[in-house]
């Protein structure tokens, strides 16, 4: 148990470490985009924050639904929502530079984004395979809490007394 706790939480410590380093980092490119399009200076700061915010809160909403054991399916609106947001931060962070011919620049403003996108995917799911390897299964328990109380017999019955094995009929011509 104490395994299954250290990585459930070190998962989580880097998903949030992500999500904020990305929303650090996305905040200064997104308003000199914003600004660059003509977005007013009291507006542009907040656009940012609202694709970063979403971010986190479906990081948080999908870690905890997939540790209480919720189906992928069922948490497939919830990640296609995530990639949207991941894609958006992507775009919003390297519009700017590509607008103003920085090509390296937007390479490197591309590595958080990627990291959310890719850790907003596998995240929840390394998240739902711990608590499905971990969690007991009641069925499986029982199963073998049954046949540990079964009598096993000492002497392995002989050929001669094993029940017959019905005869295969052939099928009609």
């Amino acid at each position: 148990m104490a395994e299954e706790r250290f990585t459930r939480r070190t998962v989580s410590v880097v998903m949030a470490v992500i999500a904020a380093l990305a929303f650090v980092f996305s905040f200064g490119n997104v308003w000199a985009l914003a600004l660059r399009l003509g977005v007013p200076r009291p507006i542009a700061p907040l656009i940012a924050p609202m694709v970063d915010l979403s971010v986190v809160g479906l990081l948080v909403a999908l870690r905890f639904l997939a540790l209480r054991g919720v189906p992928k399916a069922e948490l497939k609106a919830g990640t296609r929502l995530l990639h949207l947001c991941g894609l958006l931060t992507l775009a919003l962070n390297a519009a700017e530079p590509l607008l103003t011919g920085r090509y390296g620049r937007a390479c490197l403003d591309t590595v958080a984004p990627l990291l959310l996108l890719g850790w907003g995917h596998v995240g929840p799911a390394f998240l739902a395979q711990f608590h499905t390897h971990t969690r007991p299964n009641p069925h499986l328990e029982a199963t073998a809490a049954a046949l540990a109380t079964e009598p096993v017999p000492d002497v392995a019955p002989s050929p001669e007394s094993a029940p017959p094995t019905p005869a295969r009929r052939s099928p009609p011509p």
